[in-house]
C-alpha cells in the first residue's frame, strides 16, 4: 500500500485496505433489541490500486459492499466484497489503475476507452427485493444481498435510458414506490436530468427528462406527498475543461442556487424554479413536506460553499475547514405559485448525514437525527473520510414540524473517534422511536483502530449503545448505508 499518495485521502483511517472478509459468529455485547434482526449494508470506497494521479481522493475508490447481519442466536456476521464493476475487472486484469481523474474519461488509459467507469461506491439501495450499489456517475450494479456477489450493471430490465442514476433515491413508505433521478443523463457536463418513478414491484413506470439551469452536482433530492424537489447548487462541470484534462467539478460562488419543484406524478413541463442564495451547497437533505396551508418545506444540511477541499481548491477557493459555515436550513416555497425566490430559515446546527424514519419520507415529521462536531471536544478529532475529519456527535432534533426545532438529545464521542452515517430501524411498538445502527471508528494508537457496530435507542441516544459488536478487521470509512429487515431477506426466492 506504500505506493498510494501520502495525502489525507490515503493515510491514517483513510488508508486503503483492499481486503475482502467473511467473519462469522461475532459476539454481541449488551442487549440486542428484537427488532434489530436483519442486515446493515454499507458502501465503502476502497481503491484496489494506487491512482494514476497523486491528487486523487477518497471518492474515486472502488466500491466495496459490506454486510453486518444480526442473527437469531444473538451473534453477528460481517462480510465485505468488492463490487465487480467493469472498471474494477479491467484494472484487476491489468494489475494497475487504468482510469484517470475523478469523473474525467478524457484522462483514462486508451485501453479502457468506452468502458463503464463507475465505481458503484456510494449507497446500497434496497427496493423490490433487489440490492443495488449506486454512484451518481453511472448506472448501479446489482449485488446478491446474501452472498454479496456482483450480478452486473442494472438498467431495470432495459427500461432505463439515462446513463446515470443517483445514489440518493427516495422511497415513499406508504406507497412503496421508488423515486430517483440521474443528472448528466446523456453524457459529461450535460444539463439533462432524468426523473424516474419505480413501482413497488421494481418496474420502471416512467422516465422523463428536463434541463437543469446549468450542469450541477445534484447529489441528493427529495419528494413530498405531492411533489418532487430538485436542488441545484453551483458546483459545476464544463466539457472543455474535462477535455483539457481538468477536474470534473469547480465551485462557482457567484452563481445562484435553484430549487426545481414539480408534481411528483406530473409532467416535467410543469417544473417551476425558485431562486436560492448564491454560492451555497448541500450534499444531503433531511426531508421535504407540505404543511396544512399547502406550503412546501425543504430541509437540508446547507453550507456556504462546497464541503470538499478537493473541489474548492481547483476552483481557486482556499479556505480552512473552520471557514466552512453551515446549518440545518429550511427553504420554503409556495408550489402553487409560478416560481420566485425561496424563503430561508436556519432550523438547526451545522452537520450532515440526516436521518428520519423511512415511513415518514415526504410527510410532516417531528423528529430527525444528524451528525455534527462537538464544540467542546477536549482533544483531536478522528481524521477520516472525504472531508478529512470525522463527525463526533450524534444529535436528535424534535419539533421538525414547527418553525423552531430543538436539539433534545446528543451522543458525543471521545477524542480520535468518529461516527459513520447511521441507519434507522423501526420499533414494533409505534409509541417507541426505534433504533439507530452505525459503525463507530476510534484510533487507539499509531495507525491502530477499533471498529464497532453500535445499536442506540433513538429515544435516548445520549445513553450510548444498548448493544455493540467489535469488528476484528481494518475498515475504511463508509459513505452511506441501508437497513434490510430479516423478514424481507427471508422472503427472497
Amino acid at each position: 500500500m506504500g505506493a498510494f499518495p501520502q495525502t489525507i485521502y490515503f493515510t491514517g483511517a483513510n488508508e486503503p485496505v483492499g481486503q475482502e472478509v467473511d467473519i462469522r459468529g461475532l459476539k454481541v455485547e449488551g442487549d440486542l433489541p428484537p427488532e434489530v434482526r436483519g442486515s446493515f449494508y454499507r458502501a465503502v470506497p476502497d481503491p484496489a490500486f494506487p491512482p494514476m494521479f497523486d491528487n486523487d481522493h477518497t471518492l474515486s475508490g472502488d466500491g466495496m459492499v459490506s454486510r453486518l447481519s444480526f442473527n437469531e442466536d444473538g451473534t453477528a456476521d460481517f462480510a465485505q466484497k468488492y463490487v465487480e464493476t467493469a472498471r474494477y475487472k479491467a484494472e484487476k486484469a491489468a494489475r494497475k489503475a487504468l482510469f484517470g481523474k475523478y469523473r474525467n474519461p478524457f484522462t483514462d488509459d486508451a485501453s479502457v476507452q468506452g468502458v463503464d467507469r463507475t465505481v458503484a461506491n456510494t449507497t446500497p439501495v434496497w427496493h423490490a427485493g433487489r440490492l443495488l450499489m449506486a454512484k451518481e456517475d453511472g448506472r448501479p450494479y446489482r449485488v446478491d444481498p446474501k452472498t454479496l456477489e456482483t450480478l452486473g450493471s442494472y438498467d431495470f430490465g432495459g427500461a432505463l435510458k439515462s446513463e446515470t442514476m443517483t445514489a440518493h433515491v427516495r422511497i415513499d413508505g406508504q406507497t412503496g414506490e421508488l423515486f430517483f433521478y440521474g443528472y448528466e443523463a446523456d453524457g459529461q457536463a450535460s444539463t439533462k436530468v432524468s426523473y424516474c418513478v419505480v413501482a413497488p414491484d421494481g418496474t420502471l413506470k416512467s422516465e422523463q427528462w428536463f434541463d437543469a439551469p446549468y450542469c450541477a452536482m445534484m447529489h441528493d433530492f427529495t419528494i413530498s406527498e405531492n411533489y418532487a424537489l430538485f436542488p441545484i447548487y453551483p458546483t459545476t462541470a464544463d466539457l472543455d475543461r474535462l477535455k483539457a484534462g481538468g477536474e470534473h467539478w469547480h465551485h462557482q460562488p457567484e452563481l445562484d442556487s435553484w430549487l426545481g419543484v414539480m408534481p411528483r406524478y406530473g409532467d416535467v413541463s410543469e417544473i417551476k424554479w425558485f431562486k436560492g442564495p448564491k454560492g451555497c451547497h448541500s450534499y444531503h437533505m433531511m426531508n421535504a413536506w407540505e404543511d396544512a396551508e399547502g406550503m412546501l418545506h425543504f430541509d437540508a444540511c446547507l453550507n456556504n460553499t462546497n464541503a470538499f477541499a478537493f473541489i474548492r481548491e481547483p476552483s481557486g477557493i482556499h479556505m480552512g475547514p473552520q471557514d466552512v459555515v453551515g446549518a440545518l436550513t429550511r427553504w420554503t416555497v409556495d408550489p402553487r405559485s409560478e416560481g420566485g425566490e425561496v424563503t430561508e430559515m436556519i432550523i438547526g446546527p451545522p452537520g450532515d448525514f440526516p436521518v428520519i424514519p423511512a415511513r415518514l419520507q415526504g410527510r410532516p415529521y417531528k423528529t430527525g437525527f444528524m451528525l455534527s462536531m462537538n464544540p467542546q471536544l477536549q482533544g483531536p478529532p478522528l481524521f477520516a473520510g472525504p472531508v478529512g475529519v470525522s463527525f463526533n456527535m450524534l444529535l436528535r432534533l424534535d419539533g421538525m414540524d414547527t418553525a423552531t426545532p430543538q436539539v433534545t438529545n446528543a451522543l458525543a464521542l471521545p477524542p480520535m473517534a468518529g461516527f459513520n452515517e447511521p441507519v434507522h430501524v423501526p420499533a414494533t411498538d409505534p409509541a417507541k422511536d426505534g433504533w439507530l445502527v452505525f459503525i463507530m471508528d476510534q484510533q487507539i494508537g499509531d495507525n491502530q483502530f477499533v471498529h464497532e457496530a453500535w445499536v442506540v435507542d433513538a429515544g435516548n441516544i445520549g445513553a450510548g449503545p444498548v448493544a455493540k459488536v467489535n469488528i476484528p478487521t481494518r475498515l475504511r470509512p463508509q459513505v452511506h448505508g441501508w437497513w434490510v429487515p430479516q423478514a424481507q431477506l427471508d422472503s427472497l426466492a
